[in-house]
């Protein structure tokens, strides 16, 4: 039960927002498109760091706590979900406020009117 600690941590978090998609319908996951795009830069970065600092001796993840699936040998398979879970979890949380707000953001603003006034 213990080689599960990771993997439910990760289950708590993803449960404790995915609610939001359907309950507030933020719209997150049907814009997997822009979801993407989001995700993949954090991801790479963190992947890229995780590796240095486990080669480097920075830190280590306790393998008596992962499943003990690795990639590349190194880094644990939860910890590549991780990358995916927690910044998926921040989305849903900004897109829950800005529902419930009612706050625009980025190209979801209203554009300003052709003769140059704010709608």
């Amino acid at each position: 039960m213990e080689r599960l600690t990771y993997l439910g941590v990760l289950l708590f978090i993803f449960v404790g927002s995915a609610w939001l998609e359907i309950a507030l319908r933020t719209r997150v996951l049907r814009r997997w498109k822009r979801l993407l795009l989001a995700l993949a830069v954090p991801f790479t970065l963190f992947v890229i760091w995780d590796v240095w600092a486990i080669v480097t001796g920075h830190w280590s993840i306790d393998p008596d706590r992962t499943v003990g699936i690795e990639m590349f040998g190194i880094i644990p398979i939860e910890e590549l979900i991780f990358f995916v879970v927690v910044p998926l979890a921040s989305i849903l949380s900004l897109e829950a406020v800005r529902a419930v707000k009612g706050w625009p953001l980025g190209d979801e603003a209203p554009a300003p009117a052709a003769d140059g006034r704010a709608p």
